[in-house]
């Protein structure tokens, strides 16, 4: 009987002791002002650094880089210059909201411009279509060049336009464990709606019920890519990406892609953000699943909060020896990676704008093979990015910096030699075929990224870009989400957990925990 006794009272002072533990952990984030430890210094834990210390928090910033930016970086080499990650982006609100935050002038550090062509698109039937940032524009372009009616390609944006405003609050801009988003008006609003939102349609199916134009459907299927997933399998809802730049705009900043992340960091340090370069974190250290802080170089930063914006796979298999592995997430498919050839070109080509496509002539085929994971296809999409186009001095006059990109499989141990001797000879047929020049010959240097190398430069997991495809109904639903409940003071920032990859989602990942903190 006094065994039982003890046991109870026991068991009563364990709860009642997590309960005084719970009290004052919330205490202290309500009313007091919080050590910050960020892991990485990529967009969203720049963003992050800014949010929090604009709320008085003490924030330290720990990257293994000698540079801040994460996947958004550059190479140089006499007299050019390449940015080597995402080559433009959207919502700039999301980057002046920091600025105003920190009561800051955004166009003192980054002046940026909306781009009046976002792609040009080049196709094997020799047709040349320019996507106009205006609306009326391309509508006007594509009834000239396809024959497709206009007052059909305004629909479509209308229709993207409300699945934006259906589902950006609550896919986007909300944490999913918190049960006020699911019976949110703006969550019932939605599922009210739902049959707007072509959930289950993939985006081709989506596609392909609007248009006539082969060429046009290939076109807007192709913003599956941007999130790494496939139009013939990821569902149509995610036509919302066309929105973001047919509607809202793609801009580009006068300096380069890589300004974002030096004037975020100058931001950042006028906040009183503290950054060590050089230092990667060796562990974050838990006790009671509450953080305590990270090791670095042997010695502990205590803080009161942690916040992680490195992948997910990194992060739980070197980092968290005391949070469980979430076996799950890791055997769900992975988005595409890359393999990229940055040449300095000798010669400037007018018929070139900042973007370009040069399309499949059999873009299904092409996915098809990217889905078996081991091959590329010998015919691929290539998209050609020439920054120097508005960055004057990112290559010698009369020369040109090109940015060669392919689709391809995460590593899985494949040849990746072979198949790149093989796809770079396949590129080069394709551009000179397409662009009626020989290339080969004005290549005056070359730098190359594959998935094994985007691993080791990223610790992006097995190369690919954007952590889990976007290739079911429920990935907005299944992705890893920015906190756990059960373990205090530990948050999850960028590309690998929720909203997903891209600058505006990994800046919507820093306002969540900024929300979530708060």
């Amino acid at each position: 009987m006094n065994a039982k006794l003890g046991v109870s009272a026991t068991l009563k002072y364990d709860k009642k002791h997590k309960f005084i533990r719970n009290l004052l952990f919330h205490y202290e984030r309500l009313f007091m002002k919080l050590s910050v430890n960020i892991v990485g210094a990529g967009i969203a834990g720049l963003a992050t650094s800014i949010r929090l210390a604009s709320r008085g928090h003490h924030v330290t910033v720990f990257e293994k880089s000698d540079r801040p930016g994460g996947k958004l970086d550059f190479l140089q080499w006499q007299g050019f210059r390449w940015d080597t990650g995402p080559s433009l982006f959207a919502l700039p609100d999301m980057v002046e909201e920091l600025y105003v935050l920190a009561g800051e002038e955004m166009k003192t550090s980054i002046r940026y411009e909306k781009l009046d062509v976002l792609t040009r698109y080049f196709y094997e039937d020799g047709n040349v279509l320019n996507a106009f940032g205006d609306p009326d524009h391309f509508m006007e372009e594509v009834e000239n060049v396809f024959g497709e009616p206009a007052h059909r390609i305004q629909q479509y944006f209308e229709k993207n336009k409300k699945i934006y405003e259906l589902t950006s609050d609550v896919f986007i801009f909300s944490n999913f464990l918190r049960m006020g988003t699911f019976i949110s008006q703006k969550f019932i609003n939605a599922l009210l709606q739902i049959w707007k939102l072509d959930s289950m349609v993939t985006m081709h199916e989506a596609n392909v019920k609007r248009f006539e134009s082969k060429q046009l459907i290939q076109l807007f299927d192709r913003y599956a890519t941007y999130n790494g997933s496939d139009p013939y399998r990821a569902p149509g809802t995610l036509n919302v990406i066309s929105h973001l730049e047919h509607n809202l705009g793609a801009y580009f900043p006068e300096k380069g892609m890589y300004a974002l992340a030096t004037g975020l960091k100058e931001l950042a340090d006028k906040m009183g953000v503290i950054f060590h370069f050089n230092q990667p974190v060796e562990k974050i250290v838990m006790a009671r699943k509450v953080t305590q802080g990270v090791v670095v170089e042997g010695g502990i930063y205590p803080s009161d909060v942690v916040i992680s914006d490195i992948d997910l796979f990194y992060l739980y298999r070197d980092l968290l020896e005391d949070v469980s592995f979430p076996v799950k997430q890791f055997k769900k498919e992975r988005s595409t990676s890359a393999l990229i050839f940055y040449w300095a070109i000798d010669k400037d080509f007018p018929q070139l704008d900042l973007h370009n496509i040069l399309f499949s002539a059999n873009y299904r085929e092409e996915f098809r093979v990217l889905s078996h994971k081991r091959e590329v296809y010998e015919d691929p999409t290539v998209y050609l990015f020439v920054s120097s186009k508005k960055v004057w001095n990112d290559a010698p006059e009369g020369q040109e910096n090109w940015y060669v990109m392919v689709n391809v499989p995460e590593n899985l141990g494949q040849d990746w030699d072979a198949l790149i001797e093989q796809t770079r000879s396949n590129i080069i047929k394709k551009i000179d075929r397409m662009l009626g020049v020989k290339i080969e010959p004005l290549i005056l240097k070359e730098f190359v990224a594959d998935p094994r190398s985007i691993e080791a430069n990223t610790f992006s997991h097995r190369g690919a870009l954007y952590g889990n495809s976007s290739n079911s109904r429920v990935a907005a639903f299944s992705r890893h989400p920015n906190f756990i409940k059960k373990y205090k003071g530990l948050y999850f920032v960028g590309g690998s957990v929720h909203p997903g990859g891209g600058i505006p989602l990994c800046l919507a990942s820093a306002k969540i925990v900024d929300q979530l903190i708060k």
